[in-house]
């Protein structure tokens, strides 16, 4: 056998001989603090506090909120939420400058939770919006 060969040769050898280099099966890889049931997800947002009223509360405090409705989307669980929330301090600002702010003033809670998806409009923009769609509109 050429040299030049050999010293490859050796390392394959010797890596062969170790543990082995592929992944986990999938069976057995889990993402920390996920649940593998709905009992589980339960405990999880029972666990973490974290509920629409809790949330309404904290935005309505922090950004001096008129009007936020907050709806789980998550089946139950607590880990995915919806939320219109209608803040004068929304006044000239963008869409990303707005969720910039409200993820700001709820940075713990969605470290917590697994999806958020905030819709944020100034009074005058919410008022519009409810002379179009009526009252029991959203």
């Amino acid at each position: 056998m050429p040299t030049l060969f050999r010293p490859l040769i050796l390392r394959q050898a010797a890596r062969s001989l170790t543990a082995p280099h592929w992944p986990k099966p999938y069976a057995t890889m889990t993402t920390p603090g996920a649940a593998e049931t709905d009992t589980g997800a339960a405990a999880i947002a029972n666990s973490s506090g974290i509920t629409p009223q809790t949330l309404s509360a904290t935005l309505k405090e922090k950004l001096d909120a008129s009007h936020v409705d907050i709806n789980d989307i998550s089946g139950g669980c607590g880990q995915a939420f919806e939320a219109m929330i209608v803040s004068p301090q929304f006044v000239k600002k963008n869409t990303l400058a707005r969720h910039r702010l409200v993820n700001s003033a709820l940075k713990a809670e969605i470290a917590a939770i697994h999806a958020w998806t905030p819709k944020c409009m100034t009074p005058e923009e919410w008022e519009k919006k409810q002379a179009e769609t009526g009252p029991g509109g959203s």
